[in-house]
């Protein structure tokens, strides 16, 4: 039965981002407030189609921690959902992907749009102040950036491996960092198309403060993002503290 609900949510969530992608493509023609609305949108009915389909409820914790201006996020990544189900939380989401999607149709096409950061990660040196750069410009703009620190899906229970990208834009913004940790490769796990029932947790944790030096700035960050992820995978939704709101 998993298999059959994991398959029909997999074909549902295909043809709903045809539907959004292309039956609202007029949005791309409209300034870039009204292309979010589409995302944030599709966003809100893909965690509808997740629950009701496949059995995955999606749940946000720590939401007195969730910032509402200008901010950097630092999120676990276990999980595809893990860059749609922010949109549905956050005001003004921005993420930082790889730059080889921005051609994409419809996808790319909407990511441009809405000025996510594209970044060319073979460009090494070169790709990590260009990211810089652009990520100074979402800030001045009031956005909430989302970077995942180990830069690709990890499954559950990999050894973290947190990349210098992190720690150049918590450098140069000279901001907090707002974790964000997730069990999501439980339900949706990495690879494969299966999603198994239960409860999605994003959890927003108290912002690193500002100005640590870098090495003092990874440890914590790693510390505190895998610890509160692996509390979320050891224990039961419903036990965390905070305010929640499910989707």
């Amino acid at each position: 039965m998993t298999s059959v609900r994991s398959l029909l949510f997999v074909v549902w969530l295909y043809l709903s981002m045809a539907l959004f992608a292309v039956g609202l493509s007029p949005a791309l023609l409209m300034p870039y407030r009204q292309a979010m609305w589409v995302i944030r949108n599709w966003a809100r009915f893909c965690l509808f189609g997740l629950r009701w389909i496949a059995g995955v409820k999606v749940e946000f914790r720590g939401l007195e921690y969730r910032p509402a201006g200008a901010a950097l996020i630092a999120g676990k990544h276990q999980s595809m959902l893990d860059v749609i189900a922010p949109f549905a939380i956050l005001p003004d989401n921005c993420f930082i992907m790889k730059q080889e999607l921005a051609p994409l149709p419809f996808f790319g096409w909407f990511a441009t749009k809405t000025r996510m950061i594209a970044v060319d990660r073979s460009a090494h040196s070169k790709a990590l102040k260009a990211m810089v750069r652009q990520a100074r410009d979402r800030f001045a703009e009031g956005r909430q950036m989302l970077i995942f620190p180990e830069g690709t899906r990890t499954p559950v229970g990999a050894a973290p491996d947190y990349k210098p990208g992190i720690a150049a834009l918590y450098r140069d913004l000279d901001c907090p960092c707002t974790p964000m940790a997730t069990n999501s490769g439980v339900h949706w796990p990495a690879h494969g198309f299966r999603r198994y029932p239960g409860t999605i947790v994003y959890e927003f944790l108290p912002p690193i403060p500002a100005g640590l030096k870098r090495d003092v700035f990874m440890a914590r960050l790693e510390r505190e993002l895998e610890a509160a992820s692996d509390a979320l995978l050891a224990k039961s939704p419903g036990q965390s503290k905070g305010a929640e709101r499910a989707l």
